[in-house]
């Protein structure tokens, strides 16, 4: 009996980004994908108290940016609880307040760079853990090569971040790049999508993790520059992001 044909490659399913019709399709998305996102965050156990956000710009108030009401908890965030900032701090939707930390730093990063649709930051523990080394993360292992010059760090500390000259230094130092350890603080990363952003926050999350077991281990193994660089360019792109986050994201929105 002869082996089954194979089904056409153009008949078989790949997600890709939507494309959407209107300004209003592409809030409701873009809020549905934050609050799934945080409600990851909280899964993985990147919530700490008050201190995590992520925001996302609104596609048609291009200065404004959804975020997580300050003090409501990640898990079981809906998208209809989110706020509105403006590019003030103020409150335009909605009837909580925002953490000032997040308007001091995200405000600053969406205003520097208008390429970005959503900014993560959370004091997860291993990021943490390395920020305090106030070291980058090196190229280990293949997950860790889409950072390799493509993250910086910012070695300044002065305690909670709520004026805006601070956060202008942090975007200043996070520049063109895809994340930034601030140092002993923790991470924060960024993305021309919710879902990108959120799975550079995961994967440099665990990068740390792999960094700091790896080196209390022993000593580990670089990979050379241009192997690091071939991989950089394979991974470490938004749209990969994009696509590595689906299988979180459909697992997420089951609780939705």
């Amino acid at each position: 009996m002869p082996e089954p044909a194979p089904i056409p490659v153009e008949q078989l399913q790949f997600a890709m980004p939507p494309v959407h019709q209107s300004v209003e399709e592409e809030r409701a998305y873009r809020k549905e994908r934050l609050a799934g996102a945080l409600r990851l965050f909280a899964a993985y156990g990147y919530e700490d108290g008050v201190s995590g956000h992520i925001t996302a710009r609104d596609p048609e108030y291009t200065g404004c940016f959804w975020v997580n009401p300050f003090g409501a908890p990640f898990d079981g965030l809906l998208p209809d609880e989110l706020i509105l900032v403006n590019g003030d701090g103020q409150v335009v939707e909605g009837r909580h307040h925002v953490n000032q930390a997040a308007f001091a730093v995200h405000a600053q990063v969406h205003r520097a760079r208008p390429d970005v649709v959503a900014v993560a930051h959370t004091h997860s523990l291993h990021g943490r853990a390395l920020s305090a080394l106030g070291e980058f993360i090196e190229p280990i292992t293949q997950e860790s090569c889409a950072f390799y010059e493509d993250h910086a760090v910012y070695q300044g500390y002065t305690g909670v971040v709520v004026d805006e000259e601070e956060g202008r230094r942090i975007a200043a130092a996070l520049g063109p790049r895809k994340a930034i350890i601030l140092r002993n603080h923790g991470l924060l990363t960024v993305g021309d999508s919710v879902d990108a952003a959120a799975w550079w926050f995961v994967t440099m999350e665990r990068s740390c993790q792999v960094q700091l077991t790896a080196r209390a281990a022993g000593k580990p193994v670089l990979i050379e520059h241009r192997e690091a660089v071939a991989t950089r360019e394979q991974l470490g792109s938004d749209l990969v992001a994009w696509i590595n986050y689906q299988p979180m994201w459909k697992r997420i929105s089951r609780t939705f």
